[in-house]
């Protein structure tokens, strides 16, 4: 197990930003620029990375390449292939998206998103990005969402066999995948189903929690590490069964001074529960 922080913490340097990382205890990194930025800077932090032991997990895309409009979704295509051209250039785990949506947000939930067309739409633009790319060193992945595809394990591996290549791998959020009871209340296996079918194709993961909100009707909302009940060791346990040097990546946190506590919680967490030695975390 590889932990790191989405956040850059703001660094102006390559050489701070990596340091900074270290001095937390981080292992993996999320990439800080994008495609357009000027090549001696890529450079630069690529080699901050590598210095330093930190595995570069992921390039980020977040856009919406299945848009309704077609020139948003041309601009989103073109993006995702430069993101996934410079995580195949820096050696990245993956480049990740999420499917896409239909609706006037860019990742909303919307009854369209579940037609054959969309699905049909995602495997093409799958299909399009990496052979476009034609990456050796990284994967194309697309992240699990609670209300676009991939929303499950089956769903993901019906998706991979769909797209037919080599570099489109899985990108492990498990927490955007529990919406309902039944993940919810018995996610301890929902973890088993999911490493069984998955586990061998995942290429980085993120590392959150989740708890059930007191009002009907049913709500699941996301949260800080340790405010909900899922079960972090099972889940380092089984990504660390499958690859020793797996990144897991905390997210979604409003503020740096958050981030600096989470990753400190979580280390003594998994050192409390003798987790620490058996996944080669230090």
């Amino acid at each position: 197990m590889r932990i790191g922080l989405s956040t850059n913490f703001n660094e102006d340097s390559a050489e701070k930003w990596a340091a900074k990382m270290v001095s937390l205890g981080c292992k993996s990194v999320v990439f800080p620029l994008n495609c357009e930025a000027p090549d001696s800077q890529i450079d630069e932090y690529v080699a901050a990375a590598k210095e330093n032991d930190l595995l570069i997990a992921e390039v980020g895309i977040w856009r919406n390449a299945i848009d309704r409009r077609e020139d948003e979704r041309k601009k989103n295509l073109e993006y995702s292939i430069g993101q996934l051209a410079l995580a195949d250039r820096i050696g990245a785990r993956c480049a990740v998206n999420v499917g896409g949506s239909r609706g006037s947000r860019w990742d909303g939930g919307y009854k369209d998103n579940f037609s054959g067309e969309v699905w049909e739409l995602t495997v093409d633009m799958a299909r399009k990005i990496i052979d476009e790319v034609k990456p050796k060193n990284t994967f194309f992945t697309l992240e699990p969402m609670p209300w676009m595809v991939p929303t499950g394990p089956k769903e993901y591996l019906k998706l991979i066999e769909a797209v037919d290549r080599d570099r489109f791998g899985v990108h492990m959020d498990i927490i955007n995948m529990i919406n309902c009871p039944d993940r919810y209340f018995f996610h301890d296996e929902f973890l088993e189903e999911t490493f069984n079918l998955l586990g061998d194709k995942i290429k980085s993961c993120h590392l959150k929690d989740i708890r059930l909100l007191d009002g009907y009707t049913f709500q699941l909302k996301e949260c800080a590490i340790g405010e909900g009940v899922f079960n972090i060791e099972k889940y380092v346990e089984l990504a660390d069964k499958y690859d020793k040097d797996m990144p897991m990546i905390i997210e979604h946190l409003s503020s740096d001074e958050e981030y600096i506590k989470n990753i400190k919680y979580v280390k003594e967490r998994l050192k409390v529960n003798s987790i620490l030695k058996e996944v080669g975390l230090k």
